[in-house]
């Protein structure tokens, strides 16, 4: 097969792959494409993983189709449970075991993983990081007819589980190093609205300390925190942070950082392999977040289909789903001066610069109301 008749290759179906491909078909019908998964290709999306206990729905309720009808619908092969196990850039193809594929365009769309969880005791098969449909299937599986969850981590997915959870009836407690919930996007008086709020659901905050240990007991796990204190749940879920997948990358010879290096044609440091969504780094960001993710399979599909077109992002602002208290930021990508109003859980916070310009935002509660108004404000992330 000639480079010229090969197809367009895309590793991973998740939002990012599978929104590029789309996008991609409106561009061309025709282009041969094949998507290549370690899972099972179902189309879901991802952020609703945090919301299936409240929704009352499965792995299977969440997911909109199967790998088979995504083929059928976007005119694509989908390889599904295969792992892609090298990238010959030089040769423009891939290798699944000694198996190769010729590609005309690579995509990487293979998303970021979890960082492990590194507790000492035997209780690590009751440890759940949910990062994908399946880990979401198997987590709902083992907590079938138990009530207490230990949630490591108290940043958007932890809080997002914590509120998850305690709505589907489970009893919810929290430890984290931090001084706060959700650090690194809230300022102090925004996130103590929102942990007041989940604390009136009944969760339980032990901020400070970290696990350092985990134990089956006849009665379920005991978890031994670094202040001494010991807590017992039936099953701990880790969500200590995301990091971009980067070791084929880096076999590859693609430069990397702390995701894998593109520009803002979303291309590599090889010619012809692309990458986007949660693995990437555009222009030095690594932004873990959906709209920043559609904003680049828009801007790619046209890049594949012969259209090249830089990829820029505007306002882009978080929302975190705690529904006992909504969240809406904008993290400042520079440092400024805070100013907060509140009214129990409605807290509006804005980041100034010294001329007063809008860095950035965070509003909680009702205040979510001003963020069309603010957006207005705010500067473009990458124009």
């Amino acid at each position: 097969m000639s480079q010229a008749n090969a197809p367009v290759i895309v590793i991973g179906t998740g939002l990012a792959g599978y929104n590029l491909v789309k996008e991609l078909r409106k561009q061309d019908a025709e282009m041969p494409i094949l998507m290549i998964t370690a899972d099972d290709g179902r189309n879901y999306s991802k952020p609703m993983l945090s919301t299936g206990f409240t929704k009352g729905k499965s792995a299977s309720d969440l997911a909109m189709a199967d790998a088979g009808k995504m083929a059928e619908q976007l005119n694509i092969t989908i390889r599904t449970n295969t792992r892609v196990t090298g990238i010959n850039a030089e040769g423009h193809s891939i290798f699944i075991g000694e198996e190769p594929i010729e590609y005309s365009k690579l995509v990487l769309a293979w998303g970021a993983e979890p960082v492990a969880a590194r507790i000492e005791g035997d209780a690590g098969e009751h440890i759940f990081a949910i990062n994908d449909l399946q880990d979401y299937a198997n987590f709902r599986a083992e907590l079938d007819g138990k009530k207490r969850v230990l949630v490591m981590g108290a940043g958007l997915i932890g809080c997002e589980y914590a509120n998850d959870l305690t709505n589907g009836g489970y009893e919810v407690e929290v430890v984290a190093p931090s001084s706060q919930i959700l650090p690194n996007l809230l300022p102090e008086q925004a996130a103590n609205a929102v942990q007041q709020g989940l604390e009136g659901l009944g969760v339980k905050f032990h901020l400070g300390p970290l696990i350092t240990r985990a134990t089956q007991t006849d009665k379920g796990l005991l978890a031994d925190l670094s202040n001494g204190e010991q807590i017992a749940a039936d099953i701990i879920v880790s969500a200590i942070g995301l990091r971009p997948r980067l070791d084929l990358a880096v076999k590859a010879g693609l430069q990397v950082n702390q995701g894998i290096c593109v520009d803002r044609l979303l291309q590599t440091s090889e010619a012809d392999i692309y990458a986007l969504g949660d693995c990437a780094e555009v222009d030095g960001k690594v932004l873990l977040y959906v709209m920043p993710l559609m904003a680049s399979a828009r801007a790619l599909a046209k890049t594949l289909a012969g259209q090249p077109t830089e990829v820029s992002y505007g306002v882009m602002p978080v929302a975190v789903k705690t529904p006992v208290v909504p969240v809406v930021v904008s993290p400042p990508a520079n440092n400024g001066e805070w100013a907060v109003e509140s009214n129990g859980a409605d807290v509006k916070a804005l980041c100034r610069d010294d001329a007063g310009g809008l860095l950035g935002y965070a509003l909680t509660g009702a205040c979510i109301a001003d963020k069309l108004a603010l957006n207005k404000e705010l500067p473009a992330i990458l124009k």
